[in-house]
């Protein structure tokens, strides 16, 4: 029997000149800090993934939403290989936490938390990094 990688998104939202975090809910990695995101739906495109995810996590609509990169490190997630498409844009609406997301939290781009779970640090820093007009490796 073939075995295939899950099928995720994740999403760098900024809303107000902040990024938007949420704290997670559930396992893996619960009560850690991460980027709204979750896996695609069958049907479902990666880009319409991302922006339901978006919603029921944080409330927010996202606007300029942009691909940023594929992340498939096969040890990524504890749960098993998952592949995510990241993006990002900027929400707009009311901020409130929902679905998997326990609370929602604004941060400063100096201000995030180092030690947030799955790879979400690697992935913000290589936004910043594409932000800087630095080589982007993804």
């Amino acid at each position: 029997m073939r075995r295939s990688p899950s099928l995720a998104v994740d999403i760098i939202i900024f809303f107000n000149d902040k990024l938007v975090l949420i704290r997670r809910g559930r396992e893996p990695f619960k009560d850690f800090f991460a980027l709204p995101g979750g896996f695609v739906e069958y049907g479902e495109s990666v880009e319409d993934a991302a922006l339901r995810e978006s919603k029921e996590e944080t409330g927010l609509d996202i606007h300029g939403l942009s691909l940023l990169g594929v992340y498939s490190e096969p040890n990524r997630d504890p749960r098993g290989h998952t592949v995510s498409v990241v993006f990002y844009g900027k929400g707009s609406g009311t901020p409130k936490a929902g679905d998997d997301a326990k609370e929602i939290f604004l941060f400063e781009l100096n201000s995030i938390p180092n030690n947030l779970s799955f790879d979400h640090n690697k992935i913000i820093n290589d936004f910043l990094k594409l932000k800087r007009g630095e080589v982007h490796n993804r």
